[in-house]
């Protein structure tokens, strides 16, 4: 779709006029959407869904894979993509039909890995043969020979060895299988986010099902492997692990569970935990959880989405605290990936989904990219604003402070304490104003036998972190609302 620029020109020779059209192409651009860029699946043999997994600068063009729901049983449409310069969208005939949401660039070799392909710096486009009908969903650094290897993670829990050069590829474990971790039989995987630094592979699994929300499963996974021996760091809902090769060299991994947004530091070398809210429930179920990442927008400097909301996230780490996050925007959006390209944020989008006419209010199945600055996502959505806390419905022992909870960035704050217990139990409320880890009481607030009491914050009161702490052993909940 174009609109066409027409200048006329009207000239007299010899008595008779002459009119000269000049056409020019321009691509339409309403509030950052192109629609010709849009990327349309087939309608048949079925309706299923068609999101953009993961974008890439690389070799002057920028790429683009698809995903959709399940592979041979979804329409066409999908596969491999290019942009050029003057937004001009070209779909690789290297294209596979599936469902793909990694990238990564391959430094040793130069090549740009995303879905089941593999890039070079001329643009030139190679596939690995064995690994295109499987959901890719994490491509990463390979432990012992990352010169000429990296691993594939699928949401099936499979993980692969792949040779950059060559092409070929070994299956190294299958998660649903590994004794370590655990995992229960009959469970809907979901493996989502994956990441190598210190000696480690962290995989995120982001399953997450009623029976998990009211605690009877716990079959969500945070786990690492060193090669050897897998090991499990959490069994809620996980969601993407990233980090960088400097500054500090922080693994950050986000989860979801029942109370809030989790996020999980890996700093001098240990996990550490904190909490954000969350401004939407529309992400908390296994299969409406698509793709939030951290991602690096401007240099030097990441932008995370979770829950609904986009925040700033500093790279580094200070003293052994991740300080500085900082929320942005609310939003609806399915994001499936973002990154700078040309000056410009360029987001991914999964518009509309039918999964195979399930919705029958919903067509055909289609998503686009939107093109923006960083700085107009403070206009994006809606001003942040949440819930979500360290507690909920928890056991708690005495005096044993909760993990930090976000507090800097929002407006209006109120907090809702409730215990279940024979007698009163003093809450405690500590600040973090500076982020540093320097804590400070606010106020002890508290609550009777089986009792429930709610303390609203001054306004323009604020700190980076707060956090709770009970005088005796209860079921406790704290839960603060910011809007």
């Amino acid at each position: 779709m174009y609109l066409k620029r027409v200048s006329i020109s009207v000239f007299a020779s010899c008595g008779i006029a002459v009119s000269t059209v000049m056409a020019q192409t321009t691509p339409i651009n309403i509030n950052g959407t192109f629609p010709q860029l849009a990327i349309v699946a087939d309608h048949q043999p079925n309706r299923s869904e068609i999101g953009i997994g993961a974008l890439m600068p690389w070799a002057n063009r920028l790429w683009a894979v698809t995903y959709v729901a399940h592979l041979a049983e979804s329409g066409g449409g999908s596969g491999l993509f290019e942009i050029d310069e003057n937004m001009h969208l070209k779909k690789r005939p290297e294209s596979v039909n599936g469902t793909y949401a990694n990238r990564m660039i391959h430094a040793p070799s130069n090549q740009l890995i995303i879905g089941p392909h593999a890039i070079d710096m001329q643009g030139n486009v190679r596939t690995f043969p064995q690994i295109g009908d499987h959901r890719l969903t994490a491509t990463m650094e390979h432990l012992t020979n990352p010169k000429e290897m990296v691993y594939f993670l699928t949401m099936e829990g499979l993980l692969f060895e792949a040779n950059v050069n060559t092409l070929a590829v070994k299956l190294v474990s299958n998660l649903l299988e590994e004794p370590q971790l655990g995992l229960r039989k009959g469970i809907r995987p979901h493996f989502k986010g994956g990441y190598t630094a210190h000696g480690r592979v962290v995989v995120a699994n982001n399953t997450l099902e009623e029976s998990d929300y009211i605690g009877k499963t716990h079959d969500g996974l945070l786990a690492e492997w060193d090669g050897k021996t897998w090991t499990v760091l959490d069994r809620s809902q996980w969601l993407d692990v990233t980090g960088r090769k400097n500054l500090s060299e922080v693994i950050f991994a986000t989860g979801n569970d029942p109370a809030s947004i989790i996020l999980k530091a890996f700093v001098n070398g240990k996990w550490k935990t904190y909490r954000l809210p969350k401004a939407t429930h529309t992400q908390d179920n296994t299969v409406t959880t698509e793709w939030p990442r951290i991602r690096e927008v401007e240099s030097e400097r990441f932008m995370m989405n979770v829950g609904g909301l986009f925040y700033e996230l500093p790279p580094m780490a200070y003293g052994g605290n991740v300080w500085g996050i900082k929320p942005i925007c609310q939003h609806l959006r399915i994001i499936g990936d973002y990154c700078s390209w040309r000056g410009l944020l360029v987001i991914a989008g999964d518009q509309t989904t039918p999964v195979w006419d399930k919705n029958l209010y919903v067509g055909q199945p289609q998503s686009n990219f939107w093109f923006g600055k960083t700085d107009d996502l403070w206009h994006f959505g809606g001003k942040p604003a949440g819930w979500g806390g360290p507690w909920l419905r928890q056991s708690v022992k005495a005096n044993e402070p909760s993990d930090p909870y976000l507090m800097t960035g929002f407006d209006k704050k109120v907090v809702h304490l409730s215990q279940q217990s024979a007698s009163e139990v003093d809450m405690r409320i500590e600040v973090d104003f500076v982020g540093d880890g320097s804590w400070m009481l606010y106020k002890t607030i508290p609550v009777a036998a089986n009792g429930y009491v709610h303390h609203e914050f001054p306004d323009g009161f604020s700190a980076q972190w707060v956090r709770v702490s009970a005088s005796k052993p209860c079921l406790a909940t704290a839960y603060f609302n910011y809007n």
